[in-house]
């Protein structure tokens, strides 16, 4: 086994600084936009292909962190592709005249749906003084009063008939209060009752048969009275349908003309047409509304506002396809609603009350929606689904959808839709839908997967500067200065947790440079300036470190307990982080270990108070098996260990505490003391490899923090995997600290590396024999595992000779 070596990494380690070279500006002044996409090639090509494949279900989810630019690089591509593509078709209902539950939805070309309806406008507002006109005129009352005098002629004529038909015979036609009747007459009067019965009885027979007769013809004439007012009815209606086809037919005919392309409209126009003629009258002696709802309802009174068009998508403004964001993505915003009225007491409705979703107006473009939002909007996923699984929207209100009412409502005819639809989610939102619902994959066949961090190399610096500048114009903040980009860039390393990598989180930087011009116009600054950026970072962390500053005040304060001198066994300093809305924190907290007689069980005590977490229990677990197989291969592992993280009071989760408590049982076991100026972070395997953590730098800080305000000694310092130091990228007094010796940041593969390291005592290799140097911390540990087997198994033997004698 090569020499353990113990050496601290040199500054140059610990931070690295942007290269000067890289960045041959002065000011971002001098930079051009981004033109291009910057980190995300690969859901930037996604997209692409998604908007590209004319198929049903080539919908987009957008999947990525919160703030990574997904909006920004989704609405630059969908506007680019809108650019390209047509204008679709406006969308308008109709009142069905048939079935006005049942409005008619036209398609008109782009523009042509605002002109029909204000066409339309005009046509009900000059219908009514037309109608009035024409049902006012002298030559439409002669001819109704001709009819009507014709039919009262008629009347007298066959009644005039009649009675002298019946003075003829004696007899006189007499008309009373209730009706008509026969009466025999005697020198021009009609007789009393006396009087005809002192006539003959044969002139008594004759008077009374002829009444009979004439009575008979009475009923035929009162019989047909209706049919020739019926008939008197139908010419006065067929004149009022030639008076308002030559009143009103030449503004339906000026319509047409404008409309001869579109068989839709001239078939409307034709209905309106034959609808007025048919209800001209009804609509003559209906009092004029100028609401242009007041007296519409699904089942109301005839109203001139029935001829009105209803422009449900007007997309006459548009030089491309829509692209549409829904910020509440509620089941009516997304599907379209029918909106109600209270008249008379009662909720009505009509096709003018009809309301556009959001499905509505991106039809034939592009629609974004937060997944998150549909998710939690109650039955907006069912009915997106619905719409796109069907090609169509249906307009219903959700207690028709779900049969929670009964009430008669609209129900307006399906528009068919062709669109991309794009959520944007998280990527938990977006397995979660993979996994537990059927449709998704079927409607959202394109994933599109936003990088959290590009490669940090000399080509990305130079694009990056790029990306900072054009934030910055795209915001209206001042020009940074190349040393404030360098600082910027540097940053978004420190974001990225890899001094190897940038992160792509465009929000923490657009803020970052908001927050920058801040501090730049306070000093009446025309540039930002590195000092304005650093600044700035201090400004976030005072903003943020309330709960960091309380706890480093407990531990300077010895309400938590933690020693940064000194030595102690079975007891080290572990590092712990900590993350409260975007800030990231950490503080040493103090591990403790026992070990005694036992059953090879090693307990963490926090899983056993149900304080840890399932992942720190399984970092205990590989201890416990890692000591078995380094130890105790060929014998029981006669020991119970216990560990604990002391003074802590709430969750425990994450296994980057496994090296810390493997050093604290290391150290317990061999009765060498740890180093209490040294901190210990980094995960374990089995096989005593130490693997990478996260949130180095936080912990190396949150350890040097308390070092720092107690006194640098020269002797602290922390230990973290050798896999994680291309991770560092450190605060500057931590850099300085390190340079000048006062404090120091170890690498470590290996157990072996670490304890050796914390306790200063070898941790002893074997040789080609297999056998560990004496004195070294495996050769003590391995002594005293053996010893306490041995001790187990001399109690063990007195009970079984006990047994085997009983």
């Amino acid at each position: 086994m090569a020499e353990i070596s113990t050496a601290p990494l040199g500054h140059e380690h610990l931070y690295q600084p942007c290269k000067r070279a890289e960045l041959d500006f002065d000011t971002t002044a001098d930079l051009p936009d981004l033109d291009d996409v910057f980190g995300q090639d690969r859901a930037a090509e996604a997209i692409r292909f998604g908007l590209e494949v004319e198929r049903p279900g080539y919908n987009l989810f957008v999947l990525g962190d919160h703030g990574g630019g997904r909006h920004w690089l989704v609405n630059r591509l969908l506007g680019e592709a809108a650019a390209e593509a047509p204008v679709p078709d406006d969308w308008v209902y109709v009142n069905n005249f048939d079935e006005p539950r049942k409005p008619n939805a036209m398609r008109l070309p782009a523009g042509r749906g605002v002109k029909l309806r204000n066409d339309m406008q005009k046509l009900v507002s000059e219908l009514a003084p037309a109608i009035s006109a024409a049902f006012e005129s002298d030559q439409y009352r002669q001819q109704v009063d001709a009819i009507q005098e014709e039919l009262k002629k008629k009347q007298d004529s066959a009644l005039q008939q009649l009675g002298d038909d019946a003075a003829r015979n004696g007899i006189a036609l007499l008309r009373t209060p209730h009706g008509f009747t026969f009466a025999p007459i005697k020198d021009g009067e009609p007789m009393s009752p006396e009087e005809f019965s002192r006539l003959p009885k044969r002139e008594q027979t004759r008077v009374t048969n002829k009444v009979a007769e004439l009575t008979e013809r009475l009923k035929d004439i009162m019989q047909q009275a209706p049919r020739w007012h019926r008939e008197t009815m139908a010419r006065v209606n067929e004149l009022s349908r030639e008076t308002l086809g030559l009143a009103v037919g030449h503004l339906i005919e000026e319509l047409k003309e404008r409309y001869a392309d579109l068989p839709e409209v001239i078939e409307f126009l034709n209905a309106v047409l034959k609808d007025i003629v048919e209800s001209g009258q009804q609509l003559h002696e209906q009092p004029h509304q100028e609401s242009d709802i007041d007296t519409l309802s699904m089942v109301g009174q005839i109203s001139l506002q029935r001829y009105l068009v209803n422009l449900l998508v007007d997309n006459s403004g548009l030089e491309g396809a829509p692209v549409v964001y829904e910020d509440n993505p509620t089941h009516h915003y997304l599907v379209g609603r029918v909106d109600q009225i209270a008249q008379m007491g009662t909720l009505v409705t009509n096709f003018l009350l009809v309301k556009a979703g959001s499905l509505h107006r991106a039809n034939g473009g592009y629609l974004i929606l937060d997944a998150a939002k549909v998710l939690t909007q109650p039955y907006a996923w069912e009915g997106l689904k619905r719409a796109l699984r069907a090609h169509k929207i249906q307009i219903e209100s959700l207690g028709q959808v779900y049969g929670l009412i009964n009430t008669l409502s609209l129900e307006p005819e399906p528009i068919p839709i062709k669109l991309k639809v794009v959520l944007v989610g998280e990527r938990l939102l977006y397995y979660l839908l993979s996994a537990y619902d059927p449709d998704f994959q079927e409607l959202f066949k394109v994933e599109a997967d936003f990088e959290n961090d590009v490669a940090r190399n000399e080509g990305n610096t130079r694009l990056y500067a790029q990306l900072i500048a054009t934030l910055g114009r795209a915001n209206k903040i001042i020009p940074l200065e190349r040393e404030a980009v360098a600082r910027v860039i540097e940053h978004a390393s420190r974001l990225a947790d890899d001094s190897e990598k940038l992160t792509t989180h465009v929000r923490k930087i657009t803020d970052l440079l908001r927050e920058s011009e801040h501090f730049a116009r306070r000093g009446d600054r025309e540039v930002i300036s590195r000092t304005d950026v650093e600044e700035a970072l201090r400004a976030q962390i005072y903003r943020t470190d309330r709960v960091k500053r309380k706890t480093q005040q407990a531990i300077l304060e010895d309400v938590l307990l933690i020693d940064t001198e000194g030595t102690r066994s079975g007891q080290i300093n572990g590092l712990a982080a900590a993350t409260l809305g975007d800030a990231t924190f950490a503080h040493p907290v103090r591990i403790t270990a026992t070990v005694r007689l036992g059953e090879g069980d090693v307990i963490d005590i926090e899983r056993e108070v149900e304080l840890g977490g399932a992942i720190h229990s399984k970092g205990v677990m590989i201890l416990s098996s890692f000591l078995g197989a380094r130890y105790s291969r060929g014998m029981p592992l006669s020991l119970n260990a216990s560990l604990v993280f002391e003074q802590s009071y709430g969750p425990v989760e994450g296994d980057s505490a496994s090296l810390a408590e493997l050093c604290a049982l290391l150290s317990v076991l061999s009765d060498a003391p740890i180093s209490q100026s040294l901190a210990v972070t980094g995960s374990v395997n089995q096989h005593g490899q130490v693997q990478a953590i996260g949130a180095v730098n936080e912990k190396i800080e949150g350890f040097f923090d308390i070092c720092n305000a107690r006194g640098l000694s020269g002797d602290q310092g922390v230990l973290i995997p050798s896999a994680n130091v291309r991770h560092l990228m450190l605060r500057e007094d931590v850099v300085e600290a390190a340079k000048a010796g006062k404090f120091h940041i170890y690498p470590v593969s290996e157990v072996d590396e670490a304890i050796e390291l914390v306790t200063g005592v070898p941790a002893g290799a074997p040789d080609e024999e297999g056998n560990i140097p004496a004195g070294t911390i495996n050769h003590l540990v391995a002594t005293q595992i053996a010893e306490m087997t041995a001790q187990r198994r001399s109690f063990n033997r007195p009970a079984a000779e006990s047994q085997e004698n009983g």
